[in-house]
């Protein structure tokens, strides 16, 4: 993308620079994905080790594993999730190759939207001045709004499960979108998946997490807007293994 929607240029040049891997410059690249884990760690999203592409396949064990390089390491990852910088470093100077997830709806949800429809939302939203905060391009198509979670951890009672994540007879409400909360997980830049494809911060984990609701209206009309455009089915990440 052209514009980087208002994302600080240093965490840009960092993502981009590791996702280029460039040989030559490999520690500056292992440190560059450091501080970006630190700084979403920094913003409150708990993280975790994830898999990694190995060629076109997982790093993990499992035989035709339905989301390659997505998925947490550990089936502990809701526990294991921290902010802790010294465990965060730790992780990532130790697997250099790992991705990493971040657990939601204890501190953030995120709301998860088809590549075309989550453009034009994010220039609608910031052109009509509502605070958008962190949001993150997934390969080639989907993209990413961390949003404050609408859950609250004090009373679990009023706790959103994942399961109100969008299903098939609902696909008309919601078409296209998947909102991550209570129990489901997202990758967190940066992250490289199979085929040369990776995740970056378009707007970085520095920006402000909003209420879900002030962006629910938007992306839902332009997800129903692509819904209603001939496209290929792409289906939202799974909660869970």
């Amino acid at each position: 993308m052209g514009a980087e929607y208002g994302s600080r240029s240093g965490v840009q040049g960092r993502i981009s620079q590791w996702l280029r891997r460039r040989p030559k410059d490999t520690t500056a690249d292992d440190q560059a994905r450091v501080d970006l884990l630190l700084a979403a760690a920094a913003a409150g999203l708990p993280l975790a080790p994830a898999a990694y592409p190995s060629g076109y396949r997982c790093s993990c064990d499992r035989i035709g594993c339905p989301t390659p390089a997505r998925h947490p390491v550990s089936f502990a990852w809701q526990t294991q999730s921290t902010t802790d910088r010294g465990q965060v470093e730790r992780w990532a100077r130790h697997q250099p190759q790992a991705n990493f997830i971040t657990a939601t709806g204890m501190v953030h949800d995120v709301l998860d939207v088809p590549l075309s429809a989550g453009r034009v939302a994010l220039e609608r939203l910031l052109a009509a001045g509502i605070e958008v905060g962190p949001v993150a391009e997934s390969g080639d198509d989907r993209m990413l709004f961390h949003t404050a979670t609408r859950g609250t951890p004090e009373d679990e009672d009023e706790w959103w499960p994942c399961e109100l994540d969008c299903h098939p007879e609902t696909m008309d409400e919601h078409p296209g979108l998947r909102w991550h909360c209570r129990g489901s997980y997202v990758l967190v830049p940066p992250a490289r998946l199979p085929g040369d494809l990776g995740m970056r911060w378009v707007r970085g984990p520095e920006h402000p997490l909003p209420d879900p609701l002030t962006l629910l209206e938007t992306l839902t009309d332009e997800c129903a807007r692509v819904a209603g455009e001939p496209q290929d089915d792409v289906a939202a990440w799974p909660s869970r293994r």
